[in-house]
């Protein structure tokens, strides 16, 4: 289906996106698009054209095009969409830096020591590190896998640290963030020598459980694993049982399997073990750089021109 501008009156924010940020935030952001903006739960999409949304409910079938202010969009029915024209695009490429950015930290962090500095301070225990146990980060190496929009804002962040970036995506052509690149079929071989291996794939039927047992066992015993990427893509137990038997060293994880992240995960008493609730990233300017999107492609649709980040 081909959008236009004379199919579109009226533009939903959806109540879903306080996950994220206020709603009203982004209501006030798009007040002078040449339609009508207004904030919507479920049952208000029948009085709107086209979403901005973090959820996805069927109701939406009946719209005519939706935007998810997430890159990934595997809780969307592509089949569903393309069945009742409607048009799904989404946020790439507005994530790299945020994301960059707390993946370094999290890696400032087990360089630094200041996770458990923090575990500290809540006991009121003074205590330094053993001699050994703090590093830092330039000649340290990171495999990232997973090249796009994310997997580069990791890259960028960590080279500028002095990181050492590889990289694995489907086709293995190299990239200029990257110093080498590896074929997905090379991913036990990528991560078998990297201080950290680091997860920004989208979830796709064929990267569900990315990381098994199998891939914690080709990863060095002093090394990390971060997930900024989807909860699916680790089979979690075989996370829980690398970690606790010392086969890795560490995780930082923002996203999980079930979320929230139930209270009984073991997850939640690991030492060497990050927790945060998928908020990788989040920023105060999230609204603005959604709402840039939206008026992009409303700009698009008046000029003719193809719709942004177009997914279905």
């Amino acid at each position: 289906m081909d959008l236009s501008p004379e199919s579109l009156d009226a533009l939903g924010v959806h109540e879903s996106v306080d996950q994220v940020f206020p709603p009203e935030e982004l209501e006030r952001y798009l007040a002078d698009l040449p339609l009508e903006v207004t904030i919507v739960d479920d049952d208000g999409l029948e009085a709107v054209d086209a979403v901005v949304t973090l959820a996805y409910d069927d109701a939406m079938l009946g719209l005519e095009w939706i935007h998810s202010i997430q890159a990934g969009v595997d809780r969307f029915p592509f089949d569903d969409l393309e069945a009742n024209d409607a048009v799904l695009t989404n946020s790439t490429g507005i994530h790299g830096r945020s994301v960059g950015e707390t993946v370094a930290g999290y890696l400032l962090a087990f360089s630094r020591r200041l996770h458990r500095h923090v575990a500290n301070q809540r006991e009121r225990r003074w205590e330094r590190p053993e001699w050994d146990d703090a590093f830092t980060l330039p000649g340290k190496t990171a495999c990232i896998v997973g090249t796009g929009t994310l997997g580069r804002g990791v890259a960028e962040i960590l080279g500028a640290l002095g990181v050492r970036v590889i990289g694995v995506r489907r086709s293995g052509d190299p990239l200029p963030e990257f110093e080498e690149m590896y074929a997905s079929d090379e991913l036990r071989e990528a991560i078998t020598g990297p201080d950290f291996v680091i997860s920004t794939l989208p979830l796709t039927d064929e990267t569900s459980h990315t990381f098994d047992a199998e891939a914690f066992d080709a990863m060095r015993e002093d090394a990390y694993f971060v997930n900024v990427g989807r909860g699916p893509l680790v089979d979690e137990p075989a996370l829980v049982e690398a970690l606790e038997a010392g086969a890795i060293e560490g995780a930082a994880l923002d996203v999980f399997e079930t979320e929230p992240l139930p209270e009984d995960s073991p997850l939640w008493g690991m030492d060497e073990v990050i927790v945060s609730p998928h908020c990788a990233a989040f920023t105060v300017d999230y609204f603005r750089d959604v709402g840039d999107i939206v008026r992009e492609n409303v700009d698009r649709l008046e000029r003719g021109d193809a719709l942004r980040n177009r997914v279905v």
